[in-house]
């Protein structure tokens, strides 16, 4: 009796086989790469409640970073300031900048109601991460060294990926962010080179007795 089926079609079970493992390979090595914080939230920007411009108050008019987010050296989390401090230069009352300006009333509803402004959350860690801005930045750690060159952005977005690996990078070689504590919030400064960074930056971590934590308990807690 002849064979119904062509001497080929006895590899068919095969090529399926591997067609279906390169496939979930394939999906399974996608998404780990794609679907990580350096694809799914760098670059994101959401539109806030008000628009604030770091470029004008930081990188323009010299604002310090701790004049809006009082406790980062003394809190583990970076305040968002309250409307009373906006209002301190944008008071329509005292005749100063913007006082009567459209874009500034969710500010000025803020302040007279009581009722915090909907800021929405851009650099956001999920509930298991703990992060202490204190003990960074009184490490020598800058803003700009998670947050990107922020003093040079109209909107804010995140500019790093702010994932595992990312803060592991950071904790295996702390002598290439730190920086002198005089220069943490002045987010223009940069080292005179890389060898000097390395350099400098292996005296910080001596002196300072920086011992960044690479276990799992260091930052799951």
């Amino acid at each position: 009796m002849a064979n119904i089926f062509p001497k080929w079609s006895n590899t068919i079970p095969v090529q399926v086989v591997v067609a279906l493992v390169l496939t979930v390979t394939a999906a399974t090595g996608g998404v780990w790469y794609y679907f990580s914080p350096s694809y799914t939230k760098v670059g994101y920007m959401p539109t806030q409640p008000v628009p604030y411009s770091h470029a004008l108050h930081v990188g323009q008019l010299g604002l310090d970073c701790r004049y809006c987010h009082t406790f980062v050296d003394r809190s583990p989390h970076a305040n968002i300031p309250g409307p009373s401090v906006c209002m301190n230069c944008h008071s329509p009352d005292l005749g100063n900048v913007l006082g009567d300006s459209p874009r500034l009333a969710p500010i000025r509803e803020s302040y007279a109601s009581g009722q915090p402004v909907e800021w929405i959350k851009i650099h956001n860690e999920p509930d298991y991460v703990y992060f202490n801005h204190a003990v960074h930045v009184n490490r020598g750690v800058s803003c700009v060294e998670c947050h990107g060159q922020i003093n040079e952005m109209d909107t804010v977005a995140e500019a790093k990926p702010l994932g595992m690996s990312f803060c592991l990078d950071c904790h295996r070689n702390p002598e290439q962010a730190v920086r002198p504590l005089d220069k943490v919030f002045d987010l223009t400064w940069k080292a005179d080179s890389k060898a000097a960074q390395s350099q400098d930056g292996s005296k910080f971590v001596h002196d300072w007795k920086i011992l960044p934590p690479q276990s799992c308990s260091g930052c799951h807690r």
